[in-house]
Formats: structure tokens, C-alpha cells, sequence
């Protein structure tokens, strides 16, 4: 009779495991995939605005004698990589908008030998105290929720852009 009813039984936890289980893990491994983006779009949103912060109090006057806190490109893009933890600096696009003149847009890899001055000193008063800068960075994001989507290899799903921008006028 106990023999019976443990064959009645056989296969009620792998069914229950089928039924349970593997919808459970998709969703942990779900909470963990959002919770990596949400973290890099922070992380991308905070790098952003210290870059800004940093760039605004490097204007025009940094470069008026006795002061030499003229700052590059290359600069930027180092407190980009020092508060981007996370952040690949060959995926990381990156643009640096003046109040006039052209934007510079450039991974943020190659950003970091730029030895070009930013914000860029002109007749105009492009890095003069007052004038608009804006910092702004591209990020993709692949999740890794597209290796378990039926029938489908994991490049078939494109990336998200996260994108993340600051504006700030230039203080000194």
C-alpha cells in the first residue's frame, strides 16, 4: 500500500518545481537585471553632474593671471572616470556642450587624452561667468534577461540607452 502511493507521488516535485520554481528564478534574476540598471543609470546621472560641477568653477577666470586652474577636455573626462564606477570607458559616450561653438562628442576612452581647453576660451565670452555648459553621456545597457527569451541568442536584443545630462552655468 506505501509503495502505491509513493509511485502515485513520483514526479509531484519535479511538476511542482516546473510550475514554481523556474518562474521564481526568472524573477529574482529579473529583480537583480533591474536593480544593475537602475545602479548604472545613477551611477551615469551622479557622474554627470560632478563633471558639470567641476567644469563650472574652471571658466574664465581660472586662466587670468596669478590663477592656472585651466582645465581640458582630458580633465573632465578624468573626474568622469573617477566617479563613473562601473562605467566602461569605451562604451560611455560622452558630449561636452559650450554656450557657443560646436559640442564635443567622443567616447569617453578618447576623451581622456583630449588636451584641448573646455570650456573653450573665445572672444565671445564662451567660458566667460554667467554662460551655460552642459555635460551629457550615453550608456547602453544589455540585460542579461535576453538569454533566457525562448528561441533567441542573447546579441538579437538590442541595448538600452541610458542617457543623462546636466546643465550649469560657469561660476568662476
Amino acid at each position: 500500500m506505501m509503495r502505491q502511493r509513493a509511485r502515485a507521488r513520483r514526479g509531484g516535485v519535479l511538476l511542482e518545481y516546473t510550475l514554481v520554481g523556474i518562474p521564481m528564478m526568472f524573477a529574482l534574476i529579473s529583480v537583480f537585471e533591474m536593480a544593475r540598471g537602475m545602479w548604472l543609470y545613477h551611477t551615469l546621472a551622479y557622474t554627470v553632474k560632478e563633471a558639470t560641477r567641476y567644469a563650472s568653477v574652471h571658466g574664465a577666470n581660472c586662466g587670468v593671471a596669478p590663477n592656472s586652474c585651466s582645465i581640458t577636455i582630458g580633465n573632465i573626462a578624468t573626474v568622469i572616470q573617477n566617479q563613473g564606477t562601473g562605467l566602461v570607458p569605451a562604451n560611455l559616450t560622452v558630449t561636452l556642450t559650450p554656450a557657443m561653438g560646436s559640442a564635443t562628442t567622443d567616447t569617453l576612452q578618447n576623451l581622456l587624452s583630449n588636451a584641448t581647453q573646455w570650456p573653450p576660451a573665445s572672444p565671445t565670452g564662451t567660458n566667460a561667468v554667467g554662460q551655460p555648459i552642459t555635460i551629457s553621456a550615453v550608456y547602453p545597457f544589455q540585460s542579461a534577461l535576453a538569454m533566457f527569451w525562448p528561441g533567441s541568442k542573447p546579441q538579437s536584443f538590442g541595448a538600452v540607452s541610458l542617457p543623462a545630462s546636466s546643465t550649469t552655468r560657469i561660476l568662476y
